[in-house]
């Protein structure tokens, strides 16, 4: 492939995975349903507390949890984008060993990322909770 089409083709994905992100935007926003649930919560299939407790009057407890759920997230979500840049590079390496290693380096760290992830989450929650039986 030249560098022109390769261009194009990275654009075209672009837009691709752009509208699959912002077309359930739009469509929502398309106008009032008076059969909709009255909660937001109701209508998404979340709990019907769903507050990410920053900027409400809510304990610091409660605010420290959310801002840990909330870095905890972006960083599983650039795993998950890690993983996926090496396998799209391991597909196309078109048999170059030197990129397939590489690219299966690069899912190995992703994968070793979210677990390292998953257990900081798990630590965390273990911790908060145990700080909130002590203190409530």
């Amino acid at each position: 492939m030249n560098k022109l089409s390769q261009k194009i083709f990275a654009a075209s994905s672009t837009v691709a995975m752009a509208s699959t992100f912002l077309v359930p935007a739009f469509v929502a926003a398309q106008g009032t349903d008076t059969t909709a649930p009255a909660n937001v919560s109701d209508k998404y299939g979340l709990d019907s507390n769903f507050n990410i407790g920053v900027g409400q009057d809510t304990d610091l407890k409660a605010t420290i949890v959310s801002i840990i759920n909330i870095i905890l997230g972006f960083l599983g979500i650039i795993a998950v984008i890690i993983i996926l840049a090496g396998g799209f590079k391991w597909m196309t390496a078109a048999g170059n060993d030197d990129k397939v290693v590489e690219a299966r380096k690069m899912i190995t760290q992703g994968v070793i990322g979210l677990v390292i992830i998953f257990a900081a989450w798990g630590i965390a929650s273990f911790v908060i909770n145990q700080l909130y039986s002590a203190t409530a």
